[in-house]
Order: C-alpha cells, then sequence, then structure tokens
C-alpha cells in the first residue's frame, strides 16, 4: 500500500488578504476556542460532581434498599421543594423542637424543686466538701461527682441538650452518695429514699418525653428525606443543563469548525488518493473511529457494515481535514507501537488485522474505477 508520504498541509486561506485583517481573526478564532475550552473545564467540574453524586446515591440505596423504595414513593407523592427550602423547613422544625423541649424541661424543673425540698436533700445540695471532710479516697471512688446546684447551673446556662440529660445527673446524685456511703448511713438511705421518689415522679413525664423523642425522631428521618430529594432534584436539574449546555459546546465547535474549512485550501485530487491509502494502514480500531468520522457527516454511512463503500469525492472539506489530523496522529501512535513491540506477534495475528484493512481498500479501489469507467463512458 502506498504510504501517505506528504504530510498534513496546513490551514492555508484561499485568498490573499490584508496580514493586519487574517492577524486580528486568527486571533479571534483562538479567543472563542479559548472560551470554549474554559466552558469545557467547567461543565467537567460539573459533570465530576453530578457523578459523584449519583455515585454515592447508589451506595446508600444498595445499603438501605427499603429506604430507596420509600424514597421513589415520596417523590411520586408530592413535589420537592428546593434546598434552600428544605433547609429553611429543618431550621423551624428545630426552633419548634427546642421549644417543646425546653417545656419539658420546664415540667422537670418541678420534679426537681419537689425533690430538692424534702428535708433529706440537704446533703445533696452542694459539691462535697472532699477536705473539709477528710474524704481522701473520694475521687478514686466517684468517677463523676454531682450535686443539684450543679444541675440548677447547667440548666439555666441550657446546657442540656434534651430532659434526659438532667435526668441521668439527678441519679448521678443519689447514686454516688450510695456507692460512697456504707448502706446502713444515714446519707446511704437518704439518697436511697429520694431516688425512689424521684423515679415515681419521672414515670409520670417519662410518656411525654418518650412522644416527643419518637416525633422528633421522625420529623429527622422526614427532613433527610426530603432534603434527599431536594439533592436528588438539584442534582437532575443540573444534569439536564449540563447536557444542554454541552451541546450548545458540540454546536460552536462545529460552526468554528466549518469556518476553519471555509478558509482552508480544497483537498487536491492527489491528497484524497493518499488519504484514501493512508486508511488501509490503521489498525482495526483506528479504522473503526475514522469510519466513524465519516459517518458523523453522512447519515446513511454505515461505518460497521460487513462491506464499506468509501467514496473520497463525496466527503465535505470538514469531514477529509478531520480524517487527514486523524490519520496523521492514528499512524503515528501506530509506528511508536510497533517500534516498542518489535512487531511481537505479527504472523498470529496479521491476517485477521489485514482483513478489514484490504475490505475498506477493495472499497476504495472499486469506487475510483467505477468513476473512471464513468469517465471514459
Amino acid at each position: 500500500m502506498e504510504a501517505m508520504d506528504a504530510p498534513i498541509s496546513n490551514f492555508t486561506a484561499v485568498h490573499a488578504g490584508n496580514p493586519e485583517s487574517d492577524v486580528a481573526e486568527v486571533e479571534s478564532f483562538r479567543l472563542r476556542v479559548d472560551d470554549i475550552f474554559q466552558k469545557v473545564d467547567e461543565l467537567e467540574e460539573r459533570v465530576n460532581e453530578i457523578e459523584q453524586f449519583y455515585f454515592n446515591a447508589s451506595k446508600k440505596q444498595g445499603s438501605n434498599s427499603k429506604g430507596s423504595s420509600t424514597l421513589k414513593d415520596k417523590e411520586k407523592e408530592r413535589h420537592v421543594p428546593s434546598i434552600r427550602k428544605q433547609q429553611q423547613e429543618a431550621s423551624r422544625r428545630e426552633k419548634a423542637a427546642e421549644k417543646r423541649m425546653e417545656e419539658l424541661i420546664r415540667q422537670f424543673g418541678t420534679i426537681l424543686r419537689n425533690i430538692t425540698q424534702h428535708k433529706w436533700a440537704w446533703p445533696f445540695m452542694q459539691p462535697v466538701d472532699v477536705k473539709g471532710l477528710g474524704l481522701d479516697d473520694y475521687y478514686e471512688v466517684i468517677d463523676k461527682p454531682m450535686d443539684f446546684s450543679t444541675i440548677k447551673k447547667q440548666m439555666e446556662a441550657k446546657e442540656y441538650k434534651n430532659v434526659r440529660e438532667i435526668c441521668t445527673d439527678v441519679r448521678l446524685v443519689f447514686k454516688n452518695a450510695m456507692k460512697y456511703n456504707d448502706e446502713r448511713s444515714d446519707v446511704h438511705v437518704m439518697a436511697k429514699t429520694l431516688l425512689a421518689k424521684f423515679e415515681e415522679k419521672w414515670l409520670q413525664l417519662l410518656p411525654k418525653v418518650t412522644e416527643e423523642e419518637k416525633r422528633r425522631e421522625e420529623e429527622e428521618a422526614e427532613a433527610q428525606l426530603d432534603m434527599q430529594l431536594a439533592q436528588d432534584a438539584a442534582h437532575a436539574k443540573m444534569a439536564r443543563d449540563t447536557s444542554n449546555e454541552l451541546y450548545e459546546v458540540d454546536v460552536h465547535l462545529d460552526e468554528l469548525r466549518e469556518m476553519l474549512v471555509q478558509k482552508c485550501r480544497k483537498t487536491s485530487t492527489e491528497e484524497k488518493r493518499k488519504l484514501g491509502a493512508a486508511l488501509t494502514r490503521l489498525s482495526p480500531e483506528d479504522l473503526g473511529k475514522a469510519l466513524e468520522i465519516v459517518a458523523q457527516s453522512n447519515t446513511g454511512f454505515q461505518a460497521t457494515a460487513e462491506e464499506v463503500e468509501l467514496d473520497m469525492d463525496a466527503q465535505s472539506e470538514s469531514t477529509l481535514w478531520r480524517l487527514k489530523f486523524f490519520v496523521k496522529d492514528a499512524l503515528k501512535c501506530q509506528g511508536n507501537n510497533n517500534n516498542n513491540d518489535n512487531n511481537k506477534n505479527n504472523n498470529n495475528s496479521g491476517t485477521n488485522n489485514n482483513k478489514r484493512k484490504r475490505e475498506i481498500c477493495d472499497a476504495i479501489a472499486k469506487t475510483a474505477k467505477k468513476k473512471k469507467q464513468k469517465a471514459s463512458a
């Protein structure tokens, strides 16, 4: 086969114009291409973000198929608000939940006052005077000291997130006393008695606490689900917008390509012949890519058909220039690979690899022969 010896020609204008005008036109092309590259970089970042979101979402759905089913049902049931609205709604629910918890803490405060006003509560009102009482081993026995004055200060400072945390510290006051003091001592008996009274009062408030906790849990689950739906909707819109913008970029590139082709000289008959010959030297994979280039501008062309008839004269200048550059790069890479591989396995794979090439070569020759016959007739 004849090699494509002549290098790919540079783009040259059909008409020689004003050099300054030509420079300005080239600069205009360059700026437009730079803008497109910048846009492509932005779109690539967005595509990566979308891919990462759906990858993480698929992992979550895989680990919780029930949640995935619920999510689909939710999506069918109602319109999905925006992420910002979901955040605003979550903030509103959080404030409402905080108010309800403050009311429960207020009711708990009533229980606490009832206990602290008991005549046996005085030993537990202030922190244990370890030095004054000579309790040298107190901190070895008690890990976390607690008293009612400390609990009151923390309640006033709103350090407790929920009522159960206060309940835990109240129990700790009495359990510390029972742990450190002998069960026959007055302090131990007083602590045990007041703990029993506290537990009795606590049981009266517990249903309300349990109800609020259940409501809070349901609201948090619903908020999380709504946020996931909002994120899904936002990323779906982002994907649609990105797809549209990618299409627009592709259109701009086609426009630029056609404008450049119009500025280039026409491909000569000899160059078409050499291009056709060079196609037969491509690897099967690269040959398929070359035929795809032809198919992009020829809707009726079947790049994967059993028999391909390729008429180089029927191709547009845009297609011919794209083929030129592709073939040039492909043959260069192919030559480098052949040098690295030292033509290894040529005997085993040569027949299969050349089959497609021969078909293309025969098709080109067949087309040329038809044209010659028509010309002589």
